[in-house]
């Protein structure tokens, strides 16, 4: 599945190659994988769970 899906770098990932994190949506679910080991079992959470993820770290929220 890991294969098929669309994995993107986070901005803020080091542009050495340390602290990679990428991730891959799909219509329902956000994969999350380090992508130094992308073979590796990955996260997957429900699409609402990561957007309440991500609006809960934005400045002022």
């Amino acid at each position: 599945m890991s294969d098929q899906m669309k994995w993107f770098k986070s901005s803020y990932s080091d542009s050495e190659g340390a602290a990679c994190v990428e991730v891959a949506a799909t219509s329902t679910t956000i994969h999350i994988r380090d992508s130094k080991t992308p073979a590796a079992p990955h996260l997957a959470v429900p699409a609402p769970v990561w957007t309440a993820f991500i609006a809960a770290l934005q400045p002022g929220a």
